[in-house]
This record gives structure tokens, sequence and C-alpha cells, in this order.
């Protein structure tokens, strides 16, 4: 169940949501003013069956007939978009029928929950006429939100949409003219930024005259185009004034003219759009258009023209297609999972042109950033930057929700159109970006603690392109100054290859080992310091050129560098020696520990020791403990702390749990402070029910945050569990507790953005956030 935006008196007058009833509390637990999409509730017990269903349901029936606008509060209505079809005009396959097009409304109902979790019921109804068809669905509509109308063939289609329109109070949203108008319009803004050319003056060319191709010509004119600049043509050829027989969608673009063939339309053209059929634009057509002319193809699966063909014939176009084994591929999930998002958020009525415009602005200044770096793994091959063969953002691009929804919402609110106002758009644009990144909420306040005073971070990993592209994200978010170690023509390769926009020497330092002016002088250091471990002095130049851990770690020993990120592409403990033999430890720390942190749906835990200590002793716990909770303050958490054993307080008397009861009696002495207990179980830990039947006298007020482990088998078993059966979830980590200057290690599957939040969290903890960076001159033990 869904709840969006609610205003604090859009429920009852209660002024809270604890102050409803239980019933009312258990099919809408609100946050007034708050962004929630409630999970499912609750049915376990006898109460749950009343409160969901009778006698319980029947208050909540009654609040609804008291105010018709709680449904959007009490049920799932404000977040359920009906796709409904019947079947006339289904992708390229034609008049199917509603049955054969289910598959694709089923299809489309993916998208939307994928991209914009948005629920959907999709509606085949087996019904031609047109004001019958209305009359079907006007009588369905209390049960949505919205209405998207999909593969119904026009001229119906334009009929169809105009009276819903008028009868209902949701939006309503024929996708196949829209959702293409504003992908179209959105490339149309970028491919005019790039040729320079003047909106007033630019002539363009329809190949289609259908739905698709009127509504996106309609929405170029709404967006400045000129009407006498645009030249239609369909199977018959150019529509003109003389021409009979013209709807009235058609009569607007039905100029006085000469030309009467789609080649004669072309001469002179800056632009042509195809929303018609494979192969009718021939290369000579392409020679007579205009300097640098752009072409958009979206005939699909074959194009008007071949991409590559059109290519050849003019190297000066921007060429864009419905095909997604091509650049600029002209895609609808773009557009409508967003643009229902932000009218269901704000309580649309309809949706308008400000919108629609909004939308498409939107979609254009999203492709002028640089690209989330994680789109080149799905992307292979593609220079995601913008330009003649980037001009819209791809599919998977995870700001497209934070980005296109609110801006969506705010032109409704601004043209007065939505009945439920988002307060504060950043927090929801924000809020909607959580749901999509399970570590952007806890992230957040990292990002910007590092924004204030941003590091120098070096990664000597630099020809991994997972590390250029976190170079490249840690440049954009300005959280630090990056440190690239790597061969230098190996490097610019990559950054050429991988489309990356950042400046070396400006944006960052790159610096090659191997023929680097320090390498005599890191060499002789790190003689000095590992002479006596039995590391000769050509030994230690052979470490500084081939095991650039080495040489990064120097660095921030000797102040050239403030933290260290690395791991991207080895084991976790070929690197912890290094760093531990180099690095000093915090003073009054004599070891070094691993900390998790691991973000689902509902839960936030932190994990350690998952990977340095094998079977720490109850003091290497209780100092551990101590630790972990200094890292978890620094993410405004307050810590509470389960001691996990097979053992729940004493049922039990086995080394290892006596181990956790010793290190709960150190840590309740040294620091009386911390919330902890233990020994117990994980579900106890986790379950205050359980808890509170086991052991009452508990001093955990709540579930437990942090869960420390008695050996590191229990713990990195227990984490990858975790990460294994929660798919959805995500982690940040290992954070490395105990060392004077920030040192952290990522697994060698980690994502980019799992390296941008530890590279985050390393500035932070540069900036002494979370830890006590007191010199020292005591080696690390492991």
């Amino acid at each position: 169940m869904a709840n969006p935006i609610l205003p604090e008196d859009s429920l009852s007058t209660a002024d809270t949501a604890t102050e409803l009833s239980p019933a009312l509390y258990y099919h809408a637990h609100p946050r007034p003013g708050k962004i929630e999409v409630v999970s499912t509730k609750p049915l376990n017990t006898q109460t749950d069956l009343s409160l969901g269903y009778t006698p319980g349901v029947a208050e909540v029936c009654l609040e609804i007939h008291r105010d018709p606008k709680l449904a959007g509060a009490y049920t799932s209505k404000s977040n359920l978009v009906a796709v409904i079809s019947n079947g006339t005009a289904v992708l390229g396959l034609g008049n199917i029928g509603p049955l054969a097009s289910k598959p694709v409304m089923e299809g489309k109902a993916v998208l939307f929950k994928k991209f914009a979790n948005i629920d959907v019921f999709d509606l085949e109804v087996n019904e031609t006429d047109p004001d019958k068809f209305v009359e079907i669905v006007a009588a369905l509509a209390p049960t949505f939100g919205g209405i998207n109308l999909e593969d119904i063939k026009a001229p119906e289609c334009f009929y169809i949409e105009e009276k819903l329109r008028e009868k209902l109070d949701i939006p309503v949203l024929h996708d196949d003219q829209h959702g293409t108008a504003i992908i179209v319009c959105a490339a149309f803004i970028n491919s005019m930024k790039l040729t320079g050319k003047n909106i007033a003056d630019v002539k363009l060319v329809c190949s289609g005259a259908g739905a698709a191709g009127l509504a996106c010509m309609n929405l170029l004119v709404d967006l400045g185009v000129k009407q006498s600049n645009i030249t239609l043509v369909d199977i018959d050829g150019v529509i003109h004034a003389e021409r009979g027989n013209l709807t009235k969608q058609h009569k607007p673009f039905a100029h006085a003219t000469q030309n009467r063939t789609l080649a004669e339309a072309l001469v002179g053209a800056d632009y042509f759009f195809g929303l018609s059929a494979a192969d009718i634009l021939k290369p000579e057509m392409l020679l007579t258009m205009a300097e640098k002319p752009v072409i958009f193809a979206m005939a699909n699966p074959r194009p008007e023209i071949d991409p590559d063909l059109a290519r050849k014939t003019r190297p000066d176009a921007i060429i864009g297609t419905g095909r997604s084994d091509y650049p600029n591929q002209i895609n609808n999930v773009l557009g409508f999972p967003y643009l229902f998002r932000g009218a269901l958020d704000c309580g649309s009525i309809t949706f308008n042109t400000e919108m629609k415009l909004a939308a498409a602005r939107a979609l254009a200044e999203l492709a002028q950033k640089a690209a989330e770096p994680a789109l080149a793994s799905a992307y292979k091959g593609s220079k995601l930057k913008f330009g003649p063969d980037y001009i819209i953002p791809k599919p998977f691009d995870t700001r497209l929700l934070s980005t296109i929804a609110p801006a969506v919402a705010k032109a409704a609110m601004d043209t007065g159109v939505a009945t439920r106002p988002i307060p504060d758009l950043a927090a929801y644009a924000a809020a909607l970006h959580e749901t999509i990144d399970q570590s952007f909420s806890i992230m957040r306040q990292i990002y910007n603690l590092a924004r204030t005073n941003p590091k120098r971070v070096v990664y000597p990993e630099g020809e991994d392109p997972r590390i250029l592209q976190t170079a490249q994200t840690v440049v954009q978010e300005q959280l630090a100054h990056p440190i690239i170690l790597g061969r230098k023509d190996i490097v610019r390769e990559q950054i050429a290859e991988l489309g990356l926009s950042m400046v070396e020497g400006t944006d960052f330092t790159l610096i090659d080992p191997q023929t680097d002016d320090q390498l005599d002088e890191f060499t002789e250091a790190y003689y000095q310091i590992r002479q006596r471990d039995g590391v000769t002095r050509n030994e230690a130049a052979v470490h500084l050129r081939s095991r650039w851990m080495i040489w990064a770690c120097l660095m921030v020993k000797f102040g050239q560098a403030d933290a260290v990120v690395c791991g991207i592409s080895g084991r976790f403990m070929r690197y912890l020696p290094l760093a531990a033999n180099l690095v000093n430890g915090r003073s009054g720390i004599d070891h070094i520990f691993a900390l998790q942190l691991f973000m689902s749906k509902d839960r936030l835990l932190f994990l350690a020791d998952t990977h340095v200590q094998t079977n720490p002793s109850a003091e290497q716990i209780a100092e551990m403990t101590h630790l972990a909770c200094q890292e978890v303050e620094s993410f405004g958490i307050k810590p509470r702390v389960a001691l996990l054993s097979h053992s729940n307080f004493g049922s039990s008397r086995t080394p290892q749990s006596l181990k956790m009861q010793d290190a709960r009696r150190i840590i309740n002495q040294r620091w009386p402070h911390i919330e902890v207990e233990g020994e117990m179980q994980a579900d106890t830990a986790l379950n205050m029910d359980v808890m509170n039947r086991i052991f009452p006298a508990s001093k955990l007020s709540e579930p437990a945050n942090v869960l420390i482990f008695p050996d590191i088998d229990s713990a990195n078993i227990s984490f990858n569990l975790m990460r294994m059966t929660a798919p959805n979830a995500d982690y940040i980590g290992p954070i490395l507790l105990g060392m004077e200057q920030p040192i952290h290690i990522l697994s060698v599957d980690a994502p980019v953005h799992r390296a941008v939040n530890l590279s985050a969290l390393a500035v932070v903890h540069a900036q002494g956030y979370g830890r006590n960076p007191i010199p020292s001159t005591r080696k690390t033990t492991r």
C-alpha cells in the first residue's frame, strides 16, 4: 500500500498518525507531510485480521465515504495506475485484439514498478467503439490514481483521451503520443544546443502523421518551434493546404506549399523525424538537407534509414533511433514512469503541457551532466559523454527518478493542478533517490561533511576502470581530490575510452610510480621501515615499482595524501599487511578491526569483525566495540550493541560464550555510556519481543544495530549470507578501524557506488570524525 505525499490535514482531525484509531492506523500508518511507501502490513494474529478486514475495515470505509480524498491515504489508489488497451495498434503488429496485447501491457507494468515503484493493473478491454470504451474506463477510474492508455489506434485514441480527461479528475496519458513526444522533445533541446541553430528558424520534416508524430510536433510547437516551419508527411505524401479529408489534428500543419513528396520536403530541412516505416529515407535525400542535420529515425525494429548508412552519408549529422543497439535511443521508458510518479505524488488531476515540457527539459539537462560512472558496465563500448552520440540519458541512469518526477510535480503545483502540493521538493527528490540507492540516506550526511573540507584520496589501482569511474564521481560530487597511481599512457587511454570528463592536473593528480621523481626517495624510506623485516634495498625498489599500495601508504605517511582507497583488484589480506606495516595505529589502540554497514529496506546493521581478527580475545572484543561505536556515531546514529553468541545470557557456558560475557564486563567498566548487552543469540538481538521474554532486564532500549561476533568465521559467514539472501540490500565497507590515517580496502566485487561511498567516508575520517587522530609511533598489529 503506498502513501506518497500527505499534507498534515489530509488524513483526519488527528494531529499525528499515532492518534488515529487502530483500524485507520493499520490501513494508513501515515507520516503527515513526508513521503512514505508503506510495506505490507502484518497479518499474523486475530487482531491483525480484525484490523485488515472486518470489522476494522468498516471504519476506513466510513472515513472515505465522509471524505473521498482520503482514499489516497488509506488505499493503494495513490500509487496505482491502470494500463489500458483495446489492442487495435499494438507495437508494429497492428490490430491484434485485446488478449494478444496483454504481454505488452504486462511488460509496461513491469517497467512502471522497476523504474518508479508504481503498482499497475493491466486491463485489456474488448471494445472498439470509442464512446463505449470511454464509458468502461471512466466506470473503472475510482480504483486508480492515474490511467495510461496504450496501443489504441488513431484517430480514436485522440477522442478517447480527450473525453477521459474531460470526465476524470485523475491524470490520463496516451503514452504512445505523449511519452514519445517528451523524449523527442528532450533530444531536440540537446541537439539544438550542439548544432547552435535558432529555434525560430529550424525547418522540421516529420514522416508519420499518426498519434505519435502529431504529439511530437505539437509539443515542439509548445516548446517554441514555429508551426509554419513543420512539414508533415504521411503515406500519401506531404500534408498541405489543398489536400482534402484532413482531420482536425492535421489541419494546423496543412500549409500552402508546392512540395508533395518526402524528398521535396527534405530539401534544406534541419530535422527529420521518422515515426513511419522502414527504409523510406534514402541517402540521396540526406544529401539535400541543411548543414549539421538531425535525423531521428524511430521506426522499429527497422528504422527509416540504417543508422550506419546515415552516418556514412552525412558524417556531420546527429542521429537517433528507437533501437537500443545504437546511440541516442528514443525510448519511452525514459518518460512515463517518472511522469506518473511526479503526478501521483502531488495529486495532480491531469497531465498538462507544462508538466510534459518540464519532464523534457529535466531529461535534457540530465544528459548534459556527467553520466553515472556505473553506467559504463551496463553500456560497454559506449562513450557516455554529452555530445552528438549522447543527447539523452540511458534508461538505467538512477538519477532519472529523482530528476524528472520532482520537475513534473513542480510544474503541476505551479499550474494549479496539484491537490497535494509537496512542501519540500529537495527532500522529495532525496527520498525518491533513497528508494533506488539503499545507501543514499545514510551516506547523504557523509557526502555533505566531505564537501565541507575535501581531502586528497590516493587510489593505487588507477588503471582499473572502476577506480577511474570512482574518481570521476568523486570529482563530480566535490568529495575529494583523487590521486591516481598508474602508467600514464594506460590511464589516459582508459579515461578517453570511458568518456570521462575529469581533467588531469586540475580535477585529479596522476602519478606513475615506475617513473616518478620520488621513486628513489620512497625506495629509501620504505627500506628504512622494512629493513629489519628482511627487505633489502633492491627488493624495496622492486616493491615500489610493482606494489603501488606501498606507494599510496607512503604518500599518506609523509603527508602527501590524506587517505587510501584500494582493494578493488585484489584480496583483502593482500593489502592489509602492507598498510599495517607502514601506517601507524591510533594512539592507545593496539589492533585493527573491520566493520561492515549492511542496509536493507527496513533495517540498518553494523557488523564486526568480518575481515581481520580471527579469534579476538575479550579485551580485543571490548576495544572493537568501542571503536565500532565511535564509527556508528559518526553516521549520526546511536549505537545499540549486541555481543553475539550461541548462548543467551548464560544459558550455555563455553569458552566463546564466556569470552563475550567478559567483553561486556570490560566495556561496562571502561565505557559505561555504551548501550551494550550480551551474550545473546542473533534473533534475541533483533527482536525485542524475544529479548523481553528471555531477559527482561536487558539494557537495550530497541533492537540492536551493532552486532559484535565472537570470531571472524561467524561474522564473515553471517555477512555474506545476509548480502546473498537480500539482493536488494546494500552495504558499505569493510571500514577499517584503529588506524591513524584512513586506509580502506574494498572487496574485489565492489561496484563504483560502493567505492565512492568508501571514498567519501575516508575523507570524513581524514577530517577527524569518528576517530582520534593523535600522532603515534606504535606499529599497528594485526
